[in-house]
Parts: C-alpha cells; structure tokens; sequence
C-alpha cells in the first residue's frame, strides 16, 4: 500500500513536469519524463489487485516501448535514404497498443446483442469514421511522403476505430467502468488530433499544453477504470 501510495505521488509530479516541459518546449527532458511515468504507470497497474487482464497491459507495455524509443530518437538517428525508421517503428508500436484497448472492449462485448440494439448507431459510426479519418489526414497531405501518408491514415484508423468501439461498449453495458474507458479514449482522440495540428500545421505552445494535459487524462482514466469491474446487466421482465 506504501508503495502503491508513493508511485501515485511520483506520478502526479512528473505528469505536472511532463505538461510544463512540453509547453516550454524542452523535448529531450519531456521524452524522459514521459518514458518515465508510462514505466511506473505499469508498475502501479501490475501491482494492483484488478489487473488480471492482459490487453490493458500489452496496451501500456507496447505504448511505453514506443516512447522508449521516442526518448531514444534523441540520441541515435535511424536513416537510409532519407527514410526514418524509428517513425515508422514507434508509430505502428502506438497503432498495436491502441488495437489491444480495441480488443479490450472488444473481449467483454456480446456481438449479437450489440448489432440487434444498435444497427443504426453503428452505420452512423462507420460513416463518420471515414469521413473524420480522410478529413483529418488529407490536411497534413502536403508535407507526407507516400508511405508516411499511408502510416499516418491507418493511425488514424486505428484512433477512430478505437473511440467508435468504446463508445458502442459504454452504449451497450452503460456502467462507470466502460464510461470512465470512454472518457479515457476521448482524451487519447483529442490529444491525437491536437498532436497532429501541432506538428503539420501550426507550432503554438497552447496546443503541446492541451495535447499533452489530455493524454496525462487518458492515462488516468484509463488506470480508474482498470480499478473497476463491470456492472452486471439487469434484465426486468415487464411481460404479465
């Protein structure tokens, strides 16, 4: 309980020093900070008594590999032919994590029932989710390579696959677990998509500040939720 109690203060500390180095703009430092708290963020998360499933795991050790190598980027420059493999590595790294939240939900969803109560929300879905993905890549277009093009619209993919089946999980079993676990994707979309302005479009301090308070928000979310088992659904008979 110490313990469990002295990781949790560490990590209210360097998630503070985290939001204030990325707002000043101090990459290499921020990159420590943030291998750092995703490494003690796991080690909270293994010791606590509720994580015997393993995708909210896999999700935070593939996810911290890609900040590893975030922070190892600094230091050593992967290029041949003007081709950046630590980009492509550390993104697919972030696209794996993301599909393990996706199967995550997945794993306690009973399919059948989820397409005979929503058929209408999901077709919605779907629609959105390519209009919102080509929308969302065609505006960093100008400045991608080919292959960095198709990177970044799976990516984006994957972010909008990931927010669609959390929103469908919480429709579907409507407890505080799968709420908190949607509020926890939305911060993840959001800081995407600010991440994304950030970079290809406008550098402006406000956004690294929004960008990175909304993923130190998902991360906690997603540890609330991880302490929280799901609600057993109440079937009333009202027939006589």
């Amino acid at each position: 309980m110490i313990i469990n109690r002295l990781l949790k203060i560490i990590l209210v500390i360097l998630s503070i020093a985290f939001i204030i180095l990325e707002v000043l703009k101090v990459q290499i430092y921020g990159d420590v900070i943030s291998a750092s708290l995703l490494v003690l963020l796991t080690i909270l998360y293994m010791r606590s008594k509720l994580s015997k499933r393993p995708y909210l795991l896999f999700f935070l050790i593939t996810f911290t590999i890609s900040e590893v190598l975030g922070l190892v980027s600094n230091f050593v420059v992967l290029y041949e032919d003007s081709v950046d493999y630590l980009y492509y590595v550390s993104n697919y790294l972030y696209m794996l994590s993301y599909i393990f939240l996706i199967l995550r939900c997945t794993s306690t969803m009973v399919f059948k029932r989820v397409l005979k109560q929503f058929p209408v929300t999901l077709i919605i879905l779907v629609i959105l989710g390519i209009f919102c993905v080509t929308l969302i890549t065609e505006t960093a277009q100008t400045q991608l390579s080919t292959s960095e093009y198709i990177t970044e619209f799976l990516y984006n993919v994957v972010v909008m696959t990931l927010l669609s089946v959390a929103l469908v999980n919480y429709m579907d079993k409507g407890d505080n677990k799968s709420m908190l676990f949607f509020i926890g994707t939305m911060f993840i979309f959001f800081s995407e998509m600010l991440q994304l302005a950030y970079y290809y479009i406008a550098n402006m301090t406000h956004l690294a500040a929004i960008y990175s308070i909304f993923l130190v928000l998902a991360f906690t979310f997603f540890y609330l939720q991880s302490q929280l088992k799901h609600q057993k659904i109440t079937e009333y008979n009202l027939s006589r």
